[in-house]
């Protein structure tokens, strides 16, 4: 049975770091990625990136269609890079290391990424839409980069004290 990760909250150093490449699948890695993918869907996320449970790896798992079904198609991103983007749009994003905090952010309609899958195969995925956004946001996750980085300074301002509190949180669950 695959183990629940604790989600890291706003303001958290991991959150700011640059994540280092997986070399090889171990069942170290594995046995994570299990346990990455489970997290994802008990806090009923559509994607969830290693930073954002304390982990400094170039990994994430997403769902896009989750959010629309019950049933789940999880896809596993080891090592990703944006290798071509196309159009923008505007959605609203949220994420899981910043509950209750929904932005709207401009991303790209249509992306393709190379990357390893489980079986260290690699890989090029084109996608569009609510799947590239979900690509970017994770993505940007393994990058140090919060969807929050990507809005107006003045939206930023609007949403201080949300982000004041987080990081207090975020603060008291380090000392306990």
């Amino acid at each position: 049975m695959p183990n629940l990760l604790k989600i890291i909250h706003y303001n958290d150093e991991i959150l700011r770091l640059k994540s280092e490449p997986i070399k090889e699948l171990t069942p170290e890695i594995l046995s994570f990625i299990d346990d990455l993918i489970f997290t994802m869907y008990e806090k009923d996320g559509v994607g969830l990136a290693a930073p954002q449970v304390g982990v400094s790896k170039r990994v994430f798992v997403c769902d896009p269609e989750y959010s629309k079904t019950d049933k789940k198609n999880p896809i596993v991103i080891i090592n990703p890079e944006i290798i071509s983007y196309s159009d923008e749009q505007d959605g609203e994003e949220g994420c899981l290391s910043l509950p209750n905090i929904f932005e709207k952010v401009t991303r790209f309609k249509n992306i393709k990424i190379s990357y390893r899958d489980l079986k260290w195969n690699q890989k090029t995925l084109e996608t569009t839409d609510l799947f590239s956004v979900i690509i970017q946001h994770e993505n940007d996750h393994l990058d140090g980069i919060l969807f929050i980085d990507r809005i107006s300074k003045l939206r930023k301002m609007s949403i201080g004290l949300k982000l004041a509190r987080l990081a207090e949180r975020t603060k008291k669950e380090k000392l306990t």
